[in-house]
């Protein structure tokens, strides 16, 4: 944590400049505040720039048109090395593994609050800020991640790995606003980037057809598609390409058992480089009564206490919170208990702990699992 001195004046806070409306409006509120501003433009992918999924052009020309109407300096930074030792390389790692990682946790934890605050600070920060939905608050205890304001647009889930030393200098300016507030401001401010569409696809890397990106760097293995009985419906190109519970993509169909319905991916048999497919939206091979998870974090640096303990969670961002209990943690694994089964629960995906509104953490999901009988 930086430690300031009460005679010197007030350090800068560097807002991450991302050429979107968010971090914009963000810079802006922290002005109104009466904070000392500067921004900072990251660039973390430069492995197919020619193509134009990053836009990094485009958002470095929305970025600068925004430090100018709001008159704060704007830095640049490349981070592409950084990006892809902390974040890529385990990103390439689990899929490798027939995993389905969220490289936007880990980079949210390596790059915007780490690489970025490193350079911030080298830079005279006193702070950082960022664009994302979510609340930070300080007690005797320490510092506490809250869900924000605008439940639709909470980013607590991709945040839950952040420290007490990342969350001290860290700043959330739209905690307590709506999206559609954020579009006014921006709208009245005269930003450019007013009606910018929100990013998606992967953290700084962009938007793309996923299967032939990531088939550049991990080879296609077509296998067999088969029902659990073994009845061959069609040919899958690479294990690592599907995800628990997708239905699109697949490329089979047709009558089966009488039937005719959507297939979803069910598992992902890696010795006999087999998909397994099921009909039912709920069949029991796609549901769950409970998970183990490795790598847990706790915000607080340790977990609530005593074991077992009830809390809320969500396996993905934006599903509704659902209740469980965390049976126990151990070197950092921990195992789960569902109160209501869940579907999909995927391998590599994060599962993350809330009491109320407070979010406790998370944990990379190991595997689901079913208690016998659950669903007889």
């Amino acid at each position: 944590m930086i430690e300031r001195s009460a005679t010197q004046p007030p350090k800068p806070v560097f807002v991450g400049l991302s050429g979107g409306v968010d971090s914009a409006v963000a810079a802006h509120l922290l002005l109104e505040q009466g904070h000392a501003v500067e921004a900072l433009f990251m660039k973390n992918w430069e492995e197919d720039d020619e193509a134009g999924y990053c836009a990094a052009a485009e958002d470095l020309a929305d970025a600068r048109d925004v430090a100018e109407r709001l008159k704060i300096p704007l830095h640049t930074v490349n981070f592409a090395t950084e990006y892809w030792d902390r974040v890529f390389a385990d990103f390439l790692s689990e899929y490798a593994a027939l995993r389905t990682p969220n490289p936007d946790v880990l980079c949210n934890k390596e790059i915007k609050f780490a690489a970025f605050l490193e350079h911030a600070q080298a830079l005279g920060a006193g702070a950082i800020a960022t664009g994302h939905y979510a609340r930070r608050t300080q007690d005797a205890d320490g510092y506490e991640l809250h869900r924000c304001a605008d439940e639709a647009k909470d980013q607590t889930y991709f945040l839950h790995l952040l420290s007490q030393a990342q969350l001290a200098d860290a700043r959330f300016p739209l905690h307590a606003i709506a999206k559609p507030q954020v579009r006014a401001i921006a709208r009245r401010l005269g930003l450019k980037n007013a009606e910018k569409k929100d990013s998606t696809g992967i953290c700084f890397i962009g938007e793309r057809r996923f299967r032939d990106f990531l088939a550049r760097y991990l080879p296609r293995e077509p296998g067999p598609i088969e029902t659990p009985d073994g009845i061959r419906l069609g040919e899958h190109q690479g294990l690592a390409y599907y995800t628990i519970g997708q239905r699109q993509g697949l490329g089979v169909g047709g009558v089966t058992a009488g039937r005719e319905a959507p297939w979803y991916v069910a598992a992902k048999d890696a010795a006999g480089n087999r998909l397994v497919v099921v009909q039912e939206t709920h069949h029991p091979l796609l549901m769950s009564t409970g998970l183990n998870a490795l790598r847990s974090h706790w915000i607080s640096g340790q977990p609530p206490a005593p074991l077992p303990f009830a809390c809320l969670c969500r396996l993905r961002h934006r599903q509704p919170l659902q209740d469980c209990e965390v049976l126990s943690v151990d070197n950092g694994q921990c195992r789960v208990r569902f109160l209501a089964p869940q579907r999909a629960v995927t391998p590599g995906q994060s599962i993350v702990f809330y009491r109320d509104t407070q979010c406790l953490g998370g944990a990379v999901i190991e595997r689901g699992w079913s208690e016998p009988g659950s669903f007889d």
